[in-house]
Parts: C-alpha cells; sequence; structure tokens
C-alpha cells in the first residue's frame, strides 16, 4: 500500500473510494510517569513518550491501511496524523488520508 502525503501521485491517475481513518487511545504507565517527571527537572528529550507515540502512530497507520484494503484500495493520498488528549494520562492519536483505486 503507497502512503503518500500529496493529494496526487505522479503519473498515476485514481478514483477517490473514500476517506479512511485509524485511530488509537493510548494511555502512560506509571513507570513513564515517574521518569517523565524526572527529566522535567533536568530537560531533554522524554524518550519513553517518544516511543509510546511512535508506537500508537504505527498501530493508527496499520488501522488506515487496513480500512483501505478492505476497500480494495491502492493507495492512500493526502495522508495525515492528529493527536489530543483525550483524558488525564490518556492521548489520542488518528491516521487519516484518502482511499484510492489506481486506473491505470
Amino acid at each position: 500500500m503507497k502512503l503518500v502525503s500529496i493529494d496526487c501521485i505522479p503519473g498515476k491517475e485514481f478514483e477517490a473510494l473514500g476517506m479512511v481513518k485509524g485511530t488509537i487511545v493510548q494511555s502512560k504507565n506509571i513507570g513513564r510517569d515517574f521518569m517523565a517527571g524526572m527529566k522535567t527537572i533536568v530537560g531533554g528529550e522524554i524518550a519513553g513518550y517518544t516511543e509510546m507515540l511512535k508506537e500508537a502512530r504505527q498501530i493508527a497507520t496499520k488501522r488506515m491501511v487496513d480500512e483501505a484494503e478492505a476497500l480494495g484500495a491502492d493507495a492512500i493520498v493526502g495522508v495525515r496524523f492528529s493527536s489530543s488528549a483525550v483524558m488525564q494520562g490518556a492521548a489520542e492519536v488518528i491516521a487519516y488520508g484518502t482511499a484510492v483505486k489506481f486506473l491505470n
């Protein structure tokens, strides 16, 4: 499955099948919270959260691709990611785009 953030694929004609998305709500764990709290004192990257969000993006992307495959798509154009806090200690990550079927 080809994923692109642009709205077209050079040299390809396609029909839009519809919007597809994948979402996950990921929560922090006590170990990450403690280490994050310590890191805010000295500054720098909070690697535990970086990994958590990387994993969440991968899962959201896979769910989006699964939805596109179910529609018979060849690619997803206009891929975007978004995140938001859902509740204390939990964040939603969503991947979305337009599933397309190649004509040529």
